[in-house]
């Protein structure tokens, strides 16, 4: 088994890291440059700034809050949201983002996907992808259908066949969150996650769901993930990062330094 990444995700809205449950409900967290900081010295892999309103409120990513957490990091840092074009993507990197993320942008414009990896390497380019369970009606079975500008808008796309979509048109890694376990701390759904990471041939990251060690577990062996990010488990300290990866070598699953 090769070695599994923990990732600290920081949702971001007018400035202040929030987090809610199946993506509404949102409440304050903290200051992002301080939690990133707090996150990266308790052994995070890397962190995650996601700026959950721009899209929503057609507006580029805050700048100034990616350059603040970056001058805290010294770990991989991915910027998203707002992220729209070629030159939205610079100005990220520009500010010290290491990789971006992109949503909805690219579900309305694949070749934006092209486009940034062209410039900056498919490893710099994270497609992001929020999964939402959806019943087939007197077929059997689940599918997973992927929803747009903050898990506001119904595509009509099935997560599965986008993840595919998206590596072809040269994504780095998989960002899979499933809003039906969003901050319910229930565990990941390892349903969809060995779904996508069956489909691809690039990193899968898990999200939505983490509560306990067991659940990080599960969706390493079940889901067969290759990272799993979680939110406000780190930042209200219910389930430390160093604790964590210890228990997760305990387990058998190999960490990166430090556990």
């Amino acid at each position: 088994m090769l070695t599994k990444r923990i990732i600290a995700c920081l949702d971001v809205d007018a400035g202040r890291v929030v987090k809610g449950v199946q993506f509404s409900s949102l409440r304050d967290a903290g200051d992002p440059a301080e939690l990133a900081l707090t996150h990266g010295l308790a052994g995070a892999d890397e962190v995650v700034l996601l700026d959950i309103s721009a899209t929503y409120e057609h507006r580029s990513t805050l700048l100034d809050v990616v350059r603040r957490t970056a001058r805290q990091l010294f770990i991989p840092f991915t910027v998203g949201g707002g992220i729209r074009s070629l030159d939205d993507a610079a100005a990220v990197f520009d500010a010290g983002a290491d990789k971006v993320t992109v949503n909805s942008a690219a579900l309305a414009d694949p070749a934006l996907i092209t486009r940034i990896a062209h410039r900056y390497g498919s490893q710099a380019v994270i497609v992001a992808i929020d999964a939402l369970r959806v019943s087939n009606g007197n077929r059997s079975g689940i599918s997973f259908g992927v929803k747009a500008t903050g898990g506001r808008h119904s595509t009509g796309r099935d997560a599965v066949e986008w993840a595919n979509e998206a590596e072809k048109h040269g994504a780095g890694e998989i960002m899979l969150t499933s809003i039906d376990r969003d901050g319910t701390r229930s565990g990941f759904d390892c349903e969809l996650t060995s779904a996508v990471v069956n489909t691809v041939n690039i990193p899968v990251i898990a999200s939505g769901g983490a509560g306990a060690a067991e659940h990080f577990v599960e969706v390493f062996r079940e889901g067969r993930a290759d990272a799993a990010l979680a939110a406000s488990i780190f930042h209200l300290g219910v389930t430390p990062i160093g604790a964590l990866k210890q228990d997760l070598v305990a387990a058998g699953i190999p960490m990166r330094w430090p556990c």
